[in-house]
Parts: C-alpha cells; structure tokens; sequence
C-alpha cells in the first residue's frame, strides 16, 4: 500500500462514521485523538490502560467520548500527516507518545496534547516547567531515559564478569542519544566498555545482534522507544539464541520471556494519560497540570530465562526484586 493510501484510509475510515451519527442526531460526542508511533497489536495493553484512566474520570468510549487511533506503525515519516489529521477532525484532545508528540506539537498550539515519555519533558522543550507546563502540552514522564547507571548496576550483579557490554539503540527515538550518554557514563566510571549496536527496523535488529555477538559482548542493555518496545519478541528471541543476558526497560519484556526490567510501568502511565485526558475535557487546562512522574521504578526478574541462560541469580538481588517470574 502506498503511503498516501496509508493516510486516506486511516482518515477516511474515521470521516465515513462521523455523517452517520449526525444524521442520528445524536449529541456530539468530544473526540480524543490517540497517536501512537508503533503498532496496535503491541501497545493493546496501553490503549486498555488509557481507556481505564478516561473511565476513572467518567468517560467511557462510545458512550460519552470517541476515541480516533493513529498508528505510524514504526514509519515516523508518517507522523506529521497523521498528527495533522487528528488536529483537522477537530480532536478536543491529543494523546501521544515521546515519538509522536513533536510532529504533534508542530501541528498545533491549541488544542490541548497529553504525552507519555520516557524522556525529560522539560529538557525535550516540550514544557516551561514541570509543575506548570504553561503551554497546550502536559503529560506523564516515566523516565526510562535516566535509567541507564541503575540498569547496569542490576546487571553487573547477574553477570559480574561481563566486562563489554552492548546497548542496543533505535536511532529514530528522540532520546536514544541522551539513554546512551547515561549508560557510556555509567559504564565508564566502573571501567565497562560499551559497544552500541542501532536498528530501526527488523532486518537491522538481526544485524544489531550479528554485531554484537561479533564483538563479544557479554550483556545487553536494550534501549527505549516505540520501535523496540514493539519488536519485544524479536529481541528476547534473539538474546535467546545468542545466549545474552539483556536488561530492559519496562516489565513487558520479561513478562514475555526477557531475562529482567527495571524502569517505572508504562501501563500505569498510560492509565494517568487517561485521567489526564478526562480532566481536560471536564474543562481543565493542560498549562495548570503538572507532568506527571513516577515515584516508583520496578525489578523484575524472570528465573526461568536466567536458568536457560546457565545463571544464577544472587538471593541479594532476589530480595530487592518487585516480581520474580518462575
């Protein structure tokens, strides 16, 4: 399908209904728009979470509130003509991803946007300031770009004599530069090389491991973003078959057989960018909502991958662990 077909058919499908209501003379329903720079079938779990929060806040889609979805399926390019299309619908509100919410933001200066990140919001400019955003944009920040020190440190205990490690980077996340530069400073203050491996699609994911498998790297720390986030099963099969121990950022990954996580759940963020969502259409401004960060980041740890992988895993970091999954 070409690109363009792509579009039309994203808008045309949400457009066809709309006359259909109309000629109901139903109320008109506010409408959410939802952008999202990777794939519905990996992120199901977060639009499930974003549908919780609008229902804390009263809003339950297709009764009192409609929801168009947008998905860049990985191909960014796509992302400026989609945020423009939402903003077109008119949208009351724009939900989005770290990926997303740039081309949304150069779409528009007032209809009001919520993001979910793993970046810094305020150092992204996507926000004057963290307790008052003081523009059209506000949102939740688990930021799994800080992360980097602690990651390697989980690792360095299940591995302790891994002495290169790899860091696998999507190079079209908007903070993959700032993940690595933490990780590189991390590891270069307990004497660790890194060796960076980048992929932004399936074919140079293979590659990534071809590369670091070449360079004897004895652990793996993956990056963040949509992308990755979306290829989960590619990677840990991948660890699997090279036989790599990997830290990730969120608990998808070892809920699917990844070995272990530590960041903050993007699930609960997206829950909150439901909330957020049902507060700006109750008639709050997003310049008066504070973006939204975790106050707890979780370990865990899958003892079934560990074993495959011939570890043991210490009872120190067994204790610290949130979720051990057998």
């Amino acid at each position: 399908m070409k690109r363009r077909e792509f579009i039309t058919l994203l808008g045309g499908t949400a457009v066809a209904a709309w006359p259909l209501a109309a000629s109901a003379q139903q109320p008109a329903m506010p409408v959410i728009g939802f952008l999202y720079a990777g794939s519905p079938e990996a992120s199901a779990h977060l639009v499930a979470a974003f549908r919780k929060g609008l229902s804390e806040m009263a809003y339950v889609e297709g009764q009192n509130v409609a929801v168009e979805y947008r998905f860049a399926h990985s191909q960014f390019d796509l992302l400026p003509e989609l945020a423009a299309d939402l903003v077109r619908r008119p949208a009351a509100v724009i939900v989005a991803n770290v990926s997303a919410v740039f081309a949304v933001k150069a779409a528009t200066t007032t209809v009001p946007v919520v993001f979910a990140t793993g970046g810094d919001p305020l150092g992204d400019g996507l926000v004057n300031s963290l307790n008052r955003p003081g523009g059209n944009i506000t949102g939740v920040s688990f930021l799994s770009s800080a992360l980097g020190a602690k990651q390697l440190q989980l690792l360095r205990q299940l591995v302790p004599k891994a002495t290169v490690i790899a860091a696998l980077a999507d190079p079209n996340y908007p903070n993959a530069e700032i993940q690595l530069r933490h990780l590189q400073e991390a590891a270069r203050s307990v004497g660790l090389q890194i060796r960076v491996v980048k992929a932004s699609n399936e074919r140079e994911i293979d590659a990534a491991f071809a590369s670091l498998v070449q360079q004897r790297a004895d652990a793996l720390v993956s990056g963040g973003g949509a992308f990755l986030f979306s290829q989960r099963s590619q990677i840990i099969a991948l660890a699997a078959r090279h036989a790599v121990p990997a830290i990730y950022p969120p608990r998808e990954f070892p809920a699917a057989g990844g070995l272990m996580s530590y960041g903050a759940s993007i699930t609960d963020a997206y829950r909150q960018v439901g909330v957020y969502a049902g507060r700006i259409l109750k008639g709050e401004k997003p310049a008066d909502l504070p973006v939204m960060q975790p106050t707890k980041f979780e370990l865990v740890i899958n003892l079934k991958t560990a074993r495959a992988l011939g570890l043991d895993v210490p009872a120190t970091l067994l204790a610290i662990a949130d979720e051990v999954i057998e």
